[in-house]
């Protein structure tokens, strides 16, 4: 994957890898989100997000939405628990606009007090949305049973007692302790001439100093496995089984995706699926999933079933679990599944978005971008009896949590 990179004189990174389209990606990817909040800022990583887009020092609200709309492209966000994403699609033409845009509002916000009064009202509905669906609802449950009493357990929300007391210069005291150039990543994506970019970028995300950030990140706690059930009176039952799991950094990490996938990915012919919903017939949907950290993983099955139903569901994933601690995947049937994710990971990069936005991910995090070759040789390498380790490891029974919504 060829790609090109450069720094500018106040940390902040460029990566760019050249696509000869007539549409054009960028972004800005900043480490920071939910698990940077202090006590009192629960939320505010995702409140800031938001408030970006209120009024800049040169730009009301309205003039950031309709300054790409009007020209056909789109300006967008999101907050993750380590990061604040913000990232744009335009045609090529129109990439400069797209590119000075976000370096206003995430260097030159103002976060006017009369926008962040109604933004907090479109937050709590966004709250109360959310808390109207269980099977999404469980999921940030479930991460605060896994990281009790650590910041990165809170839900990225926030608390709504706590959003209602936001003022500009809380917005402000936040941007100014956390967006720091040397910790972010401007991506860019499109047919584009890379020295003028760089003339651009020097030009738009000039800063006053190189001021550091100081990172304060404490690993989680020890972990201890807990049992929950939560009354929701809900039609179906809702439940998470999991554990922590490895770090973005762990040498363990791909073979944990590849155990994941083949154990409750997004192929109808994952193991989870096969048996409780082809199988068996008691569920619409079962899934796995494997998050890493900077520091923490979380691994996880979610499935939702009727409550007549609830504890063969969970008994057929306690099975499922128990084969892969115990026997090795034949080789046959793991070079399958090792096909059938780099196939997954292949069409994934075909969406030209997804594939700007993990250029910037990844070298925030990792410095660069691995190919696919590279990523397929490390897949090659594993062994079914890496994989039954992993189990074991992962896996095992006295490590698991659970939470169920009855």
């Amino acid at each position: 994957m060829s790609y090109q990179t450069y720094t500018l004189s106040n940390g902040l990174r460029i990566i760019f890898k050249p696509d000869n389209a007539a549409v054009s990606y960028c972004g800005l990817v900043i480490n920071t989100g939910s698990r940077d909040e202090e006590e009192n800022e629960h939320g505010m990583a995702h409140f800031i997000e938001h408030m970006l887009f209120k009024g800049t020092a040169k730009r009301r609200s309205g003039h950031i939405i309709n300054r790409l709309e009007n020209v056909g492209g789109e300006l967008n966000a999101y907050t993750s628990k380590e990061e604040t994403v913000v990232y744009a699609t335009v045609l090529t033409e129109y990439f400069e606009r797209a590119m000075e845009l976000i370096a206003d509002i995430t260097l030159h916000s103002v976060f006017p007090q009369k926008e962040i009064d109604k933004e907090v009202v479109i937050i709590l509905d966004e709250i109360q949305s959310y808390n109207d669906s269980p099977s999404e609802l469980i999921y940030d449950d479930f991460e605060e049973l896994i990281f009790a009493r650590h910041t990165i357990g809170h839900n990225i929300l926030g608390e709504p007692e706590l959003l209602r007391k936001y003022k500009t210069a809380d917005a402000f005291n936040f941007v100014k302790k956390h967006y720091k150039p040397d910790e972010m990543v401007f991506l860019a994506m499109g047919d584009l001439n890379f020295e003028r970019l760089k003339r651009w970028a020097e030009k738009y995300f000039r800063t006053e100093n190189a001021e550091k950030r100081i990172l304060n990140r404490q690993a989680p706690l020890d972990y201890v496995p807990a049992h929950v059930e939560i009354e929701k009176n809900t039609h179906q039952v809702h439940c998470m089984i999991g554990n922590r799991a490895y770090d973005l950094y762990h040498p363990k990490r791909l073979g944990m995706y590849l155990l994941n996938n083949i154990l409750g990915g997004p192929g109808m012919n994952s193991l989870l699926n096969l048996s409780l919903r082809e199988k068996h017939g008691l569920v619409y949907n079962v899934e796995s999933s494997f998050q890493p950290f900077t520091d923490t993983g979380m691994w996880s099955v979610y499935f939702g079933c009727d409550v007549e139903n609830a504890q063969k569901c969970e008994q057929l994933v306690y099975n499922e679990l128990q084969k892969l601690r115990e026997q090795l995947i034949p080789d046959s049937a793991l070079k399958k599944y090792k096909l059938q994710l780099m196939g997954q990971l292949a069409i994934s990069m075909e969406q030209k978005e997804n594939l700007a936005l993990s250029l910037g991910k990844s070298y925030l995090r990792y410095g660069n971008i691995e190919s696919m070759e590279e990523m397929k040789q490390k897949l090659d390498q594993i062994t079914s009896a890496d994989l039954k380790e992993i189990a074991a490891e992962i896996f095992a029974p006295d490590k698991l949590s659970v939470l169920r919504y009855n």
